[in-house]
């Protein structure tokens, strides 16, 4: 008899999580060595339904089970994929997966969460030592002389993100005939670069992908010049709707409007949901020179590493996750 493996995941989403999540849960089917169970979970404001918008993926649904009792069903293995201080010990064995962390140190929550599970497996290098490097001084409430250290005592291992090769990879054939092709053929522009990202919450430089600044940057650095490159934004708030679609549109207005320049460069939007094919012919376009991001630190950074594949040039932060698959000499 096999044992029963339950994956508690964002597995429907739109998100980078969901895309994890789908490669992991895919690779443990696959092994055939376990009974797969799959707890979809939500993830922030992300839309749901990607499993029937993609039929490659429809396989899944036969693994989904949403009303779980999990107090009577004890899995063998009970892993969770999400950031660690939502970390539950469910199962006899149980494995937290995660990002892990974008900044020098995680919050105290993160170690109590990674503490509770068997094995933590997170996608960097940058991850990894920031769990591990983490340590709080806890006092005694009722007596304040007496203090021990929190810090993390579960093993912690690097379970790097990957790509379909098959999928990301450079074009020898260009798709003319797709849509998105021809708009991107049709801008004036021959030379444009690239972002593809969330546009997280806060003003401009708050944000963790750092979208506002970039383009701020982007801004100032080509204004008033006749042969300026374009930039183009892949993007969204995490929805695939038309206010989310209108609210990027007011960020990117709102930033232009503060340029003092008779000449600025053109930003074009692409916003709503692209499949991984369209992705790669997006990132192989031949107008498309470049993939660039002032990230504040990626956990991984899935969109750097993909578009890495086509050959071209990446411009992005020199350090975080991303620094695990880009040679820190050139990013």
């Amino acid at each position: 008899m096999r044992n029963t493996f339950y994956i508690s995941c964002p597995i429907d989403t739109y998100s980078g999580y969901g895309a994890r999540s789908r490669d992991f849960v895919k690779a443990i089917i696959e092994s055939e060595k376990y009974d797969v169970v799959i707890v979809p979970q939500r993830w922030g404001d992300t839309r749901k339904g990607f499993i029937n918008d993609f039929k490659e993926w429809g396989f899944l649904n036969n693994y989904l089970m949403d009303n779980v009792n999990l107090h009577r069903e004890k899995p063998d293995i009970w892993c969770q994929i999400t950031v660690p201080n939502e970390f539950q010990a469910i199962g006899r064995y149980n494995i937290g997966l995660t990002a892990g962390i974008e900044t020098t140190q995680c919050a105290a929550s993160w170690i109590e969460g990674c503490n509770r599970m068997n094995l933590v497996l997170t996608s960097s290098t940058h991850s990894k030592n920031v769990l591990e490097i983490t340590k709080y001084k806890v006092v005694d409430k009722n007596n304040p002389e007496i203090s021990t250290e929190l810090k993390l005592t579960t093993p912690v291992e690097v379970l790097i993100e990957g790509v379909n090769l098959n999928v990301y990879k450079p074009l020898k054939t260009p798709m003319t005939s797709n849509k998105l092709y021809k708009h991107i053929d049709s801008i004036p522009e021959n030379f444009a670069y690239l972002f593809v990202g969330h546009w997280l919450q806060g003003e401009m430089g708050e944000d963790r992908k750092n979208v506002g600044l970039m383009l701020k940057a982007f801004y100032e650095v080509f204004k008033n010049k006749s042969n300026a490159p374009a930039l183009i934004l892949k993007s969204s708030c995490g929805k695939g709707s038309h206010m989310d679609r209108r609210e990027i549109m007011r960020r990117i207005n709102a930033i232009r409007k503060t340029i003092d320049a008779k000449i600025i460069p053109n930003v074009y939007l692409i916003h709503g949901d692209l499949s991984d094919a369209e992705i790669n012919e997006l990132y192989n376009h031949p107008k498309v020179k470049s993939m660039i991001s002032a990230t504040k630190g990626e956990g991984f950074g899935r969109p750097l590493l993909e578009f890495a594949l086509t050959g071209k040039p990446v411009i992005a932060s020199g350090w975080s996750g991303q620094t695990d698959f880009l040679d820190s000499k050139h990013n």
